[in-house]
C-alpha cells in the first residue's frame, strides 16, 4: 500500500504510526527482515544532542553505541551544520575525475597525513568504509601487478570480521550469514579463525592462543603459496564481530609474519579509528604497522558520508605509475570533506583523543 502526502507534510510533529506505516510502505532497511518489521513498527528517532536520541513518542535514550560506532564528538555540534552550510553554498559538488581537485579534498587529505603515523601520506577517498575496502582490494592487486607479480591476488581476512556490505567488502569480511546470500565470497579471499580467547581460547592462555591464533595466518601464507599471497586485512579490535580485543602476543606476530613474506596490512580502522582506543588510530594503540589503513564512520562523526584509504609511500608511488581505473562519484565530495576537517578540528582543540586515552582506556 501506498502512503501519499506532501512532502512538506513529513516532519517530526506527525503521529508515529503514520510515519511507522510510511517506513513500512516504501523504506528498506538494511540488515532488516523487512516484513516483520513493517508488522511491528520501527523505532522513529526524530532528533539527537549529546549522547542523547529522542523518539517520535518522546522518549530519550542514551546511544551507547554512537550511532553505528560513529558519532564520536556527539550530536548537535553545530560547528559542522555550519561549515557544511558555508561549503554548500561556495562549492556544493564537484568531482576530483579529470585531473581536478579542489580545496576541502586536497586539505583533508594533507590533514590525515599529517595524523596518521609512518610513511601513510597518501588518501584515495571513498563514501564510505565499505567502498574504501572496496578500494583497497582492486589497489592491492594493481600494486603487486605494477611489481610484476600479478599471481598475487589473495588476500586474507578473519571469519567473524566485517570490512563492509559491499560485493568485496562483504567478502572481505567473515560473516556467515553475509556469506550465506549473492554468492559470497568472491575469488581470491581466504579467512582464518579469529583471535577470540574469551570464546574460543579453551584451556590456553592468552599469549599462547594469540600466538596460535596469528600462526594461522603464515600456514595459510604457506599453504597457498606466498607468491600468490597479496594482502592480509584486520579491525586493531574486531567491531560488528563482537567488540574482540586480541590478546597482547597476537599482532606482534602478525606484524613479523607479514614482514617475512613481503605481504601488504591493511588495517581496517572505520571503527577504530579517531580516537575510539584513545589513539587517533587503533593501529598505533598495538604497534601496527600497516601499509593501508581504511577510514570512515569518526573521520565525519557520522555528520556526512565519507570514508578512505589512507596508504603508504610505497604503494602509493607504485600506483602512480599507471592510470589507476577506479574511484567514485562521490570521491572526496567538497562538503564531506568540509565536514570531516571541521570535526578532526574539534577532536584536536577540545583534546577528545587524549582525554579518551587519559580517563578511559585505562578502564
Amino acid at each position: 500500500m501506498s502512503i501519499r502526502r506532501p512532502l512538506m507534510r513529513l516532519t517530526n510533529t506527525l503521529p508515529t504510526a503514520e510515519l511507522q506505516a510510511l517506513d513500512a510502505a516504501h523504506h528498506m532497511h538494511p540488515f532488516t527482515a523487512n516484513g516483520a518489521l513493517g508488522a511491528k513498527g520501527a523505532r522513529i528517532i526524530t532528533r539527537a544532542s549529546g549522547v542523547r536520541l529522542t523518539d517520535s513518542e518522546g522518549v530519550e535514550l542514551i546511544d551507547g553505541m554512537a550511532g553505528l560506532w560513529c558519532v564520536n564528538i556527539g550530536y548537535g555540534r553545530t560547528e559542522l551544520a555550519d561549515a557544511a552550510a558555508r561549503q554548500m553554498r561556495e562549492l556544493p559538488y564537484y568531482n576530483t575525475f579529470f585531473q581536478t581537485s579542489h580545496v576541502p579534498a586536497l586539505e583533508l587529505a594533507a590533514k590525515l597525513a599529517r595524523l596518521a603515523p609512518g610513511d601513510l601520506n597518501h588518501v584515495f577517498f571513498a563514501g564510505s568504509g565499505s567502498e574504501a575496502n572496496d578500494t583497497n582490494i582492486r589497489m592491492v592487486r594493481q600494486y603487486w601487478a605494477l611489481k610484476g607479480q600479478p599471481e598475487r591476488r589473495v588476500i586474507i581476512s578473519r571469519r567473524n570480521g566485517y570490512h563492509g556490505s559491499t560485493m568485496g567488502g562483504g567478502s572481505l569480511g567473515g560473516m556467515a550469514a553475509m556469506h550465506a546470500q549473492g554468492g559470497l565470497p568472491i575469488p581470491d579471499i581466504v579467512h582464518i579463525d579469529q583471535p577470540y580467547w574469551w570464546g574460543e581460547g579453551g584451556d590456553m592462555s592468552p599469549e599462547d592462543f594469540g600466538l596460535a591464533r596469528a600462526r594461522q595466518l603464515e600456514d595459510t601464507i604457506l599453504r597457498l603459496g606466498p607468491e600468490r599471497v597479496a594482502a592480509f586485512i584486520a579491525e586493531p579490535v574486531q567491531g560488528a564481530g563482537g567488540v574482540i580485543i586480541p590478546p597482547e602476543s597476537y599482532w606482534p606476530e602478525i606484524q613479523r609474519i607479514v614482514d617475512h613474506y613481503g605481504i601488504l596490512l591493511i588495517a581496517d580502522e572505520v571503527i577504530t579509528g579517531f580516537g575510539r582506543l584513545g589513539h587517533w588510530f587503533g593501529s598505533q594503540s598495538y604497534g601496527i604497522r600497516p601499509h593501508i589503513m581504511t577510514i570512515a564512520k569518526g573521520l565525519s562523526s557520522g555528520y556526512q558520508p565519507i570514508g578512505g584509504s589512507i596508504v603508504c609511500d610505497e604503494v602509493a608511488q607504485t600506483i602512480a605509475q599507471d592510470e589507476f581505473n577506479h574511484g567514485y562519484t562521490y570521491s572526496g565530495h567538497p562538503v564531506a570533506a568540509a565536514v570531516a576537517l571541521e570535526n578532526l578540528r574539534i577532536l584536536e582543540e577540545e583534546q577528545i583523543v587524549a582525554r579518551v586515552h587519559d580517563r578511559i582506556a585505562p578502564y
